[in-house]
């Protein structure tokens, strides 16, 4: 188990703090998305510029706001997803945020997902690492219906695929990639692609090299 998680979140101007206290047990996934065939495209990419950090006193729990001034304050995320990040309910932002040991770093890596209001769609997913007292962006993927979470030490980020007339609630496939942290990046090392309504389901293959 990884100890307490501290450290802070700057904008452009504006200096916001944000101290997280998180274990370094992974969170969420299947175990069958470690393992998965080629055929599927990759929905994120590496991010490499980063979002400065300020230090905090640690907070006892997670704070949600917190990452959603990461996010905000972060210059990798796009303008659309920054302006669609609003509260639903009150002042309840649509965000889940994760923490764990994927990059290899000081402390555990944070994941955000961007969902929407009501039907929590997966709009956008990003992962920062903590480097030097600060965090940067070492992954994002902003095209819905996308999410993100930690499995075993990978990044294992799903994206439904929607034909034209598909109802919200009935995708006609799904994308499941597997990451690992290798040589600073994270590396698509499997996929998994799964056509709803078939039989072939796909093929637990590795994917080729190169």
């Amino acid at each position: 188990m990884r100890g307490n998680l501290q450290a802070a979140f700057t904008a452009v101007a504006v200096v916001v703090a944000l101290a997280l206290f998180a274990s370094a047990c992974a969170t969420g996934g299947t175990g069958a998305r470690d393992e998965g065939p080629a055929h599927a495209e990759s929905v994120g990419s590496p991010a490499h510029s980063s979002a400065d950090l300020a230090s905090a006193s640690p907070t006892p729990v997670p704070d949600r706001r917190a990452a959603v001034r990461l996010v905000q304050a972060d210059p990798q995320v796009s303008r659309q997803v920054k302006r669609d990040l609003k509260p639903c309910v009150s002042d309840e932002y649509p965000v889940d945020v994760s923490y764990g040991e994927l990059t290899g770093g000081p402390a555990d890596d944070i994941v955000v997902n961007v969902l929407s209001c009501g039907d929590a769609v997966g709009i956008a997913s990003y992962v920062y690492r903590e480097r030097d007292g600060s965090y940067q962006n070492v992954f994002k993927a902003e095209e819905p219906p996308v999410y993100a979470e930690i499995d075993r030490g990978y990044l294992v980020v799903t994206e439904q695929v929607y034909a034209k007339d598909d109802a919200l609630s009935n995708p006609s496939s799904e994308n499941v990639v597997s990451y690992r942290w290798t040589s600073g990046r994270f590396v698509r090392e499997y996929s998994t692609h799964t056509d709803y309504g078939t039989l072939d389901d796909g093929q637990d293959t590795p994917e080729p090299a190169g």
